[in-house]
């Protein structure tokens, strides 16, 4: 069984003006082949899909993405199978447009997590069948607490990281819970401030707790470039997976143009291997790293992964990056 993770996908801004003349699997480029070698697609989808809604102003917010409705068929080239909607974009044209995504998401059969009408919905994991065996996803974030899910608001998980915060706890609760349901399990955290190639310190007590709890990965986003990976107790832990695509500014030192696909190879829902194809963002599309590309992402995701003791073993014929899980 094979799960393929990516960063965020914002579709919004210019990328939702260029797909006006371009086919919806415009934006993923040529790493198509490698979403249909897998068989579980996951996403950060960092905009809201919909066509009504007016931009957040209860609270100062300087970026709202929002793309055309029409464009949940972009995560439908990709067989994109579930996203997560914890982030800080979610309601960036309010609870109306948010509403309208989750609709057509559904409607799209697209599963997802981090966000609903209310708290319970917001919590929901999702429970997907792949190969016969049960995928689990939970989604957060500590990005914009004034869109938090309550009883009677539509918002997102809110999750503050402080283990000893009521709604840490429960969400280590409802690790543990869905971890009874699923045989491997996926949380998702949108987390952090923008930039930065090392996680928060405060970050990686919380992602061990969330591992200790049931967490089988941490899928981690939110700062734009990718960070080194920690394997503990033989799971992994992604803290930052990069921007995937977008039509964003890129920074020439922090290189938010560069991600990676993460390739998970599982068996018997046992993690077997990790590979990290590297990628780059030109002109408004996801695609491969060229030798060049690819050598340079190497190093970098090399020595931070060094920076946990993190073996890994490049092959430069495929051009990717395997993680090491398992004790050499």
């Amino acid at each position: 069984m094979k799960l393929l993770l990516v960063g965020d996908v914002m579709l919004g801004r210019t990328l939702n003006e260029v797909l006006q003349e371009r086919p919806p699997a415009a934006p993923w480029g040529d790493t198509l082949p490698l979403f249909c070698q897998a068989d579980w697609r996951l996403c950060n989808l960092e905009c809201v899909i919909a066509d009504r809604g007016e931009p957040w102003s209860a609270t100062p917010k300087t970026f709202h993405f929002r793309s055309d409705a029409k464009n949940v068929f972009v995560l439908l080239a990709a067989a994109i199978n579930a996203v997560s909607l914890a982030n800080n974009h979610t309601l960036d044209f309010g609870c109306d447009a948010m509403l309208e995504m989750l609709k057509t998401l559904d409607g799209a059969g697209i599963q997802r997590a981090g966000a609903g009408a209310d708290v319970p919905e917001a919590c929901r994991p999702v429970l997907a069948n792949v190969n016969d065996h049960t995928v689990g996803l939970l989604a957060f974030t500590d990005n914009q607490p004034e869109w938090e899910a309550t009883e009677w608001q539509a918002g997102v998980r809110y999750v503050p990281i402080d283990l000893g915060d009521d709604r840490a706890v429960a969400l280590l609760q409802a690790i543990r819970a869905t971890k009874g349901e699923a045989d491997f399990l996926i949380v998702s955290a949108h987390w952090g401030p923008n930039w930065g190639y090392r996680p928060q310190p405060h970050h990686v007590p919380f992602a061990h707790a969330l591992i200790d709890a049931g967490a089988d990965v941490v899928f981690g986003h939110s700062c734009h470039v990718f960070q080194g990976i920690e394997i503990y107790r033989g799971r992994p832990i992604l803290y930052s997976t990069g921007n995937f695509v977008d039509d964003y500014a890129v920074d020439p030192v922090e290189r938010n143009d560069e991600s990676c696909i993460f390739l998970l190879e599982l068996q018997e829902a046992s993690l077997r291997c990790l590979r990290l194809y590297p990628t780059v963002i030109r002109d408004y599309q996801a695609r491969l790293a060229s030798s060049h590309e690819a050598e340079a992402i190497r190093r970098k995701l090399q020595g931070l992964c060094e920076e946990f003791q993190t073996p890994t073993r490049w092959h430069p014929q495929q051009r990717y990056l395997e993680v090491c899980t398992e004790p050499s």
